[in-house]
């Protein structure tokens, strides 16, 4: 079998932390070259991505210490449900909205004032309303990001399981 099941964690954790990492470089690609700009959501889901990649990056680099992976492993699933809710509530409510001043997402950005640190990653440049008529062949760019918060998280559970 291809995944052999003691190597299954540690291929589950790099697996997320370069699909965390690719999504990031494709959401700034999306930016700087086709000029898709981001709301408040999709920068908050941009930091989400980071903060997994981070986790499954630390996690995959200690993969000696069993408490230290399952630690890792459940905190990546919680954050990729996190995920999950935010690319959920860009498209179920967000998008609609004329401005996402004040959102959680707006809030939490201003309170860690990301945009002033790494503003080519983290400057918000659009409405929620506005970033809702990009699309990645024929679906929202919320989606894409949702249904990759899914795949991580069901992998963080499996690879639970199989430790």
């Amino acid at each position: 079998m291809f995944l052999q099941r003691s190597k299954f964690p540690a291929q589950a954790l790099a697996a997320i932390f370069f699909a965390s990492l690719a999504a990031v470089a494709a959401a700034l690609v999306a930016q700087h070259a086709f000029g898709v700009k981001p709301c408040p959501w999709c920068v908050m889901q941009r930091g989400v991505f980071l903060l997994i990649a981070a986790v499954a990056g630390l996690t995959w680099v200690l993969k000696g210490v069993r408490p230290v992976r399952s630690a890792g492993l459940i905190l990546i699933m919680v954050l990729g449900l996190a995920g999950v809710a935010a690319a959920a509530f860009q498209h179920q409510v967000a998008s609609k909205l004329a401005s996402c001043d004040m959102t959680l997402a707006d809030r939490l950005l201003s309170a860690l004032d990301l945009e002033n640190l790494l503003p080519s990653v983290f400057m918000v440049t659009a409405s929620c309303s506005e970033a809702a008529a990009y699309r990645l062949i024929g679906l929202p760019y919320e989606l894409w990001s949702g249904l990759l918060f899914v795949a991580i998280a069901v992998a963080s559970l499996v690879a639970v399981k199989k430790r």
